[in-house]
């Protein structure tokens, strides 16, 4: 009898051991999670200026953007498309929140490097984060052959810098917008009258169309008077279309510019005379470093 009640106390232990668990495992089910927002931009461009988007973690990004000449400039340019400004990109993630870059531009032959870090990251749950925020810092180099000696040429004259926050909230899975409060240094400029200093602040949208194609807008304001007096104010409509790898971007501008050292205190291109340009991106994706989880195949 002694080895039956054993028994029965022994089976009843584990019983309510058992429960103990699985009431312990409902509890956790139940705590609070967070959920990060993602792909609140498809491109780490909106359009022509950045978006709070990075490469992810070992992977490297290859953008190809190109801008025409202004339509308005007649048959004999072909429409704009006898002109052109090119660029080459290589990003590379570092970390999630860590990406470098480096760039090289046809116009005034400007090679660049850039930095980008996540500083917030918008999220809902247990941690409640409203935005993403993002740093952009960029560093510009004007590479052209000298051809004013009226002046000394200094190496530290054909450097302008960059310094954007982007703050953006994804508002559904088909709206997301975004700020863009920018200051560009040029070191050099044309007269002591101009802005060595340019102060703008942007807006951008994307609008989700369909599983793989949204609308994109971007808008940057220049606050600086003097060159807001001699410059307009750059706008760029287009169309994001994704296919697997690949990121097509193709838009319509006023800005012949693709840095932002360019586009937002050097557009002279006005949308109501017909300054508009065709561009296009094209961002391709590479995986470098595999994730840990599919390091095995």
């Amino acid at each position: 009898m002694n080895r039956i009640a054993l028994l029965i106390i022994a089976l009843a232990f584990l019983t309510f051991q058992s429960a103990a668990q699985d009431d312990m495992m409902d509890l956790l089910d139940d705590a609070p999670t967070t959920e990060f927002a993602s792909a609140t931009f498809k491109s780490t461009h909106v359009i022509v200026g950045q978006s709070i988007e990075s490469p992810a973690k070992g992977t490297m990004l290859l953008n190809i953007q190109h801008h025409f000449g202004p339509v308005n400039s007649g048959f004999y340019n072909f429409f704009g498309f006898d002109q052109a400004v090119t660029r080459l990109r290589l990003s590379y993630g570092i970390t999630d929140w860590l990406s470098i870059g480096l760039g090289r531009t046809t116009q005034n032959k400007t090679w660049d490097g850039s930095l980008k870090i996540k500083l917030l990251r918008q999220s809902s749950g247990a941690r409640n984060m409203p935005f993403t925020i993002s740093y952009y810092g960029n560093i510009g180099i004007n590479t052209l052959e000298r051809t004013d000696f009226s002046r000394p040429d200094y190496f530290s004259s054909r450097l302008s810098y960059v310094n954007q926050l982007l703050i953006a909230r994804k508002f559904s899975s088909k709206l997301s917008l975004q700020l863009i409060p920018s200051l560009i240094h040029r070191n050099l400029v044309e007269t002591r009258q101009d802005d060595n200093d340019v102060y703008s602040l942007g807006a951008a949208g994307r609008v989700k169309l369909t599983n793989r194609m949204s609308f994109n807008f971007e808008y940057h304001y220049i606050l600086s008077k003097q060159t807001a007096s001699q410059y307009y104010n750059s706008l760029s409509l287009g169309v994001d279309i994704e296919t697997g790898g690949h990121v097509f971007q193709l838009f319509l501008t006023n800005s012949a510019g693709i840095n932002e050292q360019y586009f937002i205190p050097y557009t002279d291109g006005s949308w109501l005379k017909g300054d508009i340009r065709i561009g296009f991106n094209i961002v391709r994706t590479f995986t470098i470093v595999k994730p840990k989880e599919f390091a095995k195949y």
